[in-house]
């Protein structure tokens, strides 16, 4: 049986119910919600070497960002989380940390790194048995 409240005099019957309204709860829940992944996805840092990019009219787009990401800089030399490696650690590190089935792995290699520089990591990740490997490009001017 719902309890009605009265409001003024006693004879004055509205039967005006209390309520409460859920759809601005839910739009401020859903409002905090995007503040909270907003603010927690800014104070993530990345830990990346600057690399010119080399320029793709044709690439697409990967909203899912790979968890590990291998740069090539100019003269060659590999890093990971900004620290550097070799060949030999990349593969070892793969095949230690990664499950070969869902693990995906972005190189991003400079626009001026010589081409095999870039195959041999390539190689080093396909020996390690991931078969997922993205290049990072950027978009070139309209």
């Amino acid at each position: 049986m719902p309890v009605q409240l009265h409001s003024g005099s006693a004879g004055d019957d509205h039967g005006d119910e209390a309520r409460i309204e859920i759809v601005p709860l839910i739009d401020i829940m859903f409002f905090l919600l995007a503040s909270f992944m907003m603010v927690s996805l800014s104070m993530t840092q990345l830990n990346r070497v600057p690399v010119n990019l080399p320029e793709a009219s044709t690439g697409i787009p990967d909203p899912k960002a790979p968890p590990y990401q291998i740069a090539i800089d100019p003269n060659g030399v590999i890093t990971w989380d900004a620290k550097i490696v070799t060949l030999s650690e990349i593969t070892a590190r793969l095949q230690k940390e990664a499950a070969p089935d869902e693990t995906r792995v972005l190189i991003s290699a400079d626009a001026d790194s010589r081409h095999k520089n870039v195959l041999d990591v390539l190689n080093a990740v396909r020996v390690a048995g991931i078969e997922k490997v993205s290049f990072e490009s950027k978009t070139p001017p309209p």
